[in-house]
């Protein structure tokens, strides 16, 4: 059902806005009069569902003051009498079924209400006293200057040290002219100063568009150009990168090269590239004064995701959402201002760079990471580092959970971890093996609207949406047809919603009270994710679908990687798809190309990939197609070859597979098994 359900959205886009209103409205009379009714039916079944609720509740407190009167009065033995006949009579009236379930998760419903009370109330602070995210860090440094803001490898940054840094970027780029609204590209790899930057750069109002390090051509070029950045700050570790670009760059691109402490020269004459590093030797430390203050609303920072098509697009994440995504892990999730987080997650995405950094930066915790993910330096990282909670993604505990048992397993002082995608599956023996006490696994889109977290360490879920109320956070999962991927829809042509334990689109109301199937003229954000409810309202995700799929821990989006592929074969056609791997997370990528005459040039092709495209994106397998049947508007059918797989012993066209080598070799069926198996590692 899993795969099934992954294969049917490739039409559905990743944002839109979902007309739950299926039939077009007319000019005349009747038709208008048919939606009136439509609207009039559903607001009816909504107030009807609540007054029986209320009715419900009625009753319950009813009995219960009837039998405290008994009891007053009669004693006790007659209560007995009373209470049996009145609960029978109860359960019977109220519907048994609901009211269990209805009982057994008020806890967790009513555990999650106060704490999304305390980030409203937090949040709330902020927005009134109209301050940023550079502000509320400068009120931290000043109350924990000596305490360590960020542990970096055999490095550390007291808040007062990472304070005077960012000054200093304020003002060194205030000095040249940037001003609030302007816009300049950080493309870095993780270290201490990555955050200093950005931090400095929004102390003057600068927006900072958070490159991925991976990137490479057009890509980075895009990635580059979409923001409008106006200047690009790029580490010595990505000289290359950005030189194999600068013809393509707008001459009126300011470059900027950070060098690392033991990297202080690299200049090559290129008089284009300006070092920071001795701009900044001679900067003020203290705050920059500002004509226009930098308020809550502002703008912060650009996070890149793939979405659903094309290249990489910017996410618009202004102070508010950042510190509203901060503040709602923490409550939600259970943080304390004094932890210590440890973090290996790249900092330009939402998840290391906000929800762990924001812990430093607004609560004045302590942030631990590195340059990149080991499995087998995790838990080490942790037990040296003193970390309290720990960051993951789905495929970091699997890599992590294959490593060879360790004293550090289980010596440390993590009392959490959160994340996500941590799989059901592997749940149960990572936190028996690493002795973690407990898991706060979340879910949310760094452009979407609808964010759930894991409040009471449900084993596989992801979040939960209340049996009790479950208009008060809009949320739903609603019904898709299995062969076109269309909303599934009533007689009425409403969205329908799915029932307990039946998987479907995942989808958050714009509207702010609604019911649960929605109503007429309603619109939701799509996630495009598949997921399920069960009976008691806990999520959990059952996979990604339409054009993006995920490969080490990074969205990988089809059509970007179809270009660069096409480029390569001398534009023949071709589809990319993500397929599946025993024992892998995510899905690896498969390109599929039309040659009959099997002439591809395979070093040609690998060579390509290298260098247009990340490491994650890079097809790992490929599928030689001599002849393939075309949709209507002429393109491949990539759910029926996405259905293959990549199995030599069902497929008859010639396969291929990336080496570790470096190449493209022939996949027999006994390197099919050594994939699967884990000998061959790709």
């Amino acid at each position: 059902m899993q795969l099934k359900f992954h294969n049917l959205y490739g039409n559905l886009k990743h944002r839109i806005r979902l007309q739950v209103n299926v039939q077009r409205q007319n000019e005349d009379d009747i038709e208008k009069g048919k939606s009136s009714r439509r609207t009039d039916d559903a607001k009816t079944q909504t107030v009807a569902v609540f007054l029986k609720r209320l009715v419900i509740m009625i009753i319950l407190s009813g009995l219960v003051a009837g039998g405290a009167a008994i009891w007053y009065y009669f004693g006790w033995q007659y209560f007995l009498a009373y209470f049996f006949p009145a609960l029978i009579l109860f359960l019977i009236l109220a519907k048994y079924d609901w009211w269990y379930v209805a009982v057994v998760t008020a806890p967790r419903d009513l555990k999650a209400l106060y704490k999304y009370l305390r980030t409203m109330k937090h949040v709330g602070r902020y927005d009134k006293k109209n301050i940023g995210v550079a502000e509320i860090f400068s009120q931290n440094a000043q109350k924990y200057p000596h305490r360590q803001a960020i542990v970096f490898e055999n490095r550390s940054f007291t808040f007062l040290e990472l304070e005077e840094f960012a000054n200093k970027v304020a003002n060194v780029f205030k000095s040249q002219g940037y001003k609030k609204g302007d816009v300049v590209a950080l493309f870095l790899e993780n270290k201490p100063e990555y955050i200093g930057f950005w931090l400095g750069l929004a102390k003057i109002g600068v927006i900072v568009p958070l490159i991925n390090s991976n990137l490479k051509q057009k890509s980075l070029i895009h990635s580059i150009t979409v923001a409008k950045s106006q200047a690009v700050i790029f580490g010595n570790e990505l000289r290359q990168d950005i030189l194999d670009i600068t013809k393509e760059l707008d001459p009126k691109l300011a470059l900027y090269q950070f060098n690392d402490p033991k990297h202080e020269t690299s200049d090559d004459g290129n008089t284009r590239i300006e070092n920071i590093n001795e701009l900044m030797k001679t900067a003020n430390t203290t705050v920059p004064v500002i004509e226009e203050k930098v308020g809550y609303h502002d703008g912060l920072v650009y996070i890149y995701t793939s979405g659903t098509t094309g290249l990489p697009k910017a996410a618009v994440i202004t102070n508010a959402r950042y510190i509203f995504i901060v503040v709602a892990i923490h409550w939600l999730a259970g943080f304390k201002d004094d932890d210590r987080f440890y973090t290996p997650l790249p900092l330009y995405h939402t998840a290391g760079g906000c929800m762990s950094a924001g812990q430093m930066l607004l609560f004045g915790s302590t942030l631990i990471t590195r340059k990149k993910f080991s499995a087998s330096q995790y838990f080490n990282d942790c037990q040296q580092y003193n970390a309290t909670i720990a960051q993951y993604i789905g495929e970091m505990c699997r890599y992590v959970l294959a490593t060879p048992p360790s004293p550090n397993d289980r010596n440390h002082n993590l009392r959490l971890i959160y994340g996500n995608g941590l799989r059901p599956q592997i749940w149960p023996d990572f936190v028996k093996r690493f002795n973690i006490p407990k898991v706060a696994e979340f879910y949310g889109a760094t452009e979407g609207n609808a964010n759930i977290v894991n409040v009471d360490n449900t084993v596989g879920a992801i979040g939960f949406v209340s049996r009790i109320l479950p208009f008060v956070y809009p949320i739903s999962i609603i019904k898709v047809d299995p062969e076109t991927g269309e909303p599934v829809r009533d007689k009425n042509g409403l969205c329908v919603a799915c029932k307990a334990d039946e998987p479907g689109v995942f989808i958050k109301k714009l509207n702010p009270i609604i019911h649960l199937e929605l109503s007429s003229g309603d619109s939701a954000f799509l996630s495009g994710d598949v997921i399920m409810a069960d009976k008691w309202g806990n999520l959990f995700f059952m996979d990604r679908t339409g054009d993006t799929f995920r490969w080490k821990g990074e969205n990988v989006s089809t059509s970007e990687v179809e270009a660069v592929v096409s480029n390569m074969v001398d534009y023949k056609d071709c589809v990319v798809y993500g397929v599946e791997i025993n024992g892998q997370e995510g899905r690896a990528g498969m390109a599929a190309i039309l040659d009959p005459e099997n002439k591809i040039d395979l070093v040609k092709m690998g060579n390509g990939f290298k260098a247009q495209l990340p490491s994650y994106a890079r097809p790992i397998f490929v599928r030689v197609l001599s002849k393939v049947d075309m949709t209507g508007t002429y393109k491949l059918k990539k759910n029926d070859l996405q259905k293959e797989g990549f199995n030599p012993s069902v497929i008859k066209d010639p396969l291929y597979y990336y080496d570790p080598s470096g190449q493209f070799l022939p996949l027999t069926e006994v390197k099919y098994n050594d994939i699967n198996n884990g000998k061959i590692r790709v």
